[in-house]
């Protein structure tokens, strides 16, 4: 059986995002956030947009281009401490935020990869973070319920990919994307080098091709991408 290949413009890729969505952006400050992909969204103006990330990144960059550009109606983050501007924005009532520990957040979207329904944590109780959330006693203990979070659409940042999709990250960039690209219905990858489908060692693959829809090559890395250059 001959592997389909995925290769696609990134334009033609992102132009699938409709208002409404809900968008998971993997990252972890700058590494493995897919800048490229943010400013194509950016220009294809899908709006109401549900962002799901680890974090808004810095003013001017990444995901504070969709919250500038009215795009963002509700972010799911674990901290806004680095961006001014997501915070005027919150402080306004502009955005709605909903906070999570971050290992949280993290297990919540594995869990939506996973086809689970949630998961239950101690993480929270007594504090904000549990305001209008499940409580359960389990094994002599309260829990919160945290449910699973899946999303219409994943944009991950690869260091290589092939042209079936099979994806390799460096560094942190391993700690968000792999997970957003199993619990989302579209999985859009932006690549540092494409390569023909066989270049990749099957241990050097973080993602299966067989999670991923659509992966485009990346030309000249933008300023965006400074502190990753490798």
């Amino acid at each position: 059986m001959k592997l389909p290949d995925k290769s696609s413009s990134i334009e033609a890729a992102i132009a699938q995002i409709k208002d409404g969505a809900t968008v998971m952006v993997g990252g972890f400050g700058v590494p493995g956030t897919p800048f490229t992909l943010i400013q194509a969204l950016v220009r294809h103006g899908a709006r109401d947009l549900t962002v799901i990330k680890n974090d808004a990144n810095e003013p001017d960059m990444g995901i504070d281009h969709l919250l500038q550009s009215g795009q963002v109606s509700r972010l799911i983050t674990t901290h806004l401490g680095l961006n001014a501007n997501a915070i005027r924005l919150m402080n306004a009532g502009e955005i709605t935020v909903e906070f999570n520990a971050q290992g949280i957040l993290a297990e919540r979207i594995r869990a939506g990869g996973a086809g689970l329904g949630g998961i239950l944590s101690d993480i929270g109780i007594g504090t904000e973070l549990a305001e209008g959330k499940q409580v359960v006693a389990f094994d002599g203990k309260n829990l919160l319920v945290e449910p699973a979070l899946r999303a219409d659409v994943a944009l991950v940042h690869a260091a290589r990919a092939d042209t079936f999709g099979n994806l390799a990250y460096v560094a942190t960039a391993q700690n968000f994307n792999p997970l957003m690209a199993m619990a989302a219905d579209c999985v859009i990858a932006e690549a540092e080098q494409l390569l023909h489908l066989g270049a990749l060692a099957a241990n050097d693959i973080h993602t299966p091709g067989v999670f991923v829809d659509h992966v485009a090559a990346l030309g000249a890395l933008s300023k965006e991408y400074a502190v990753v250059r490798r």
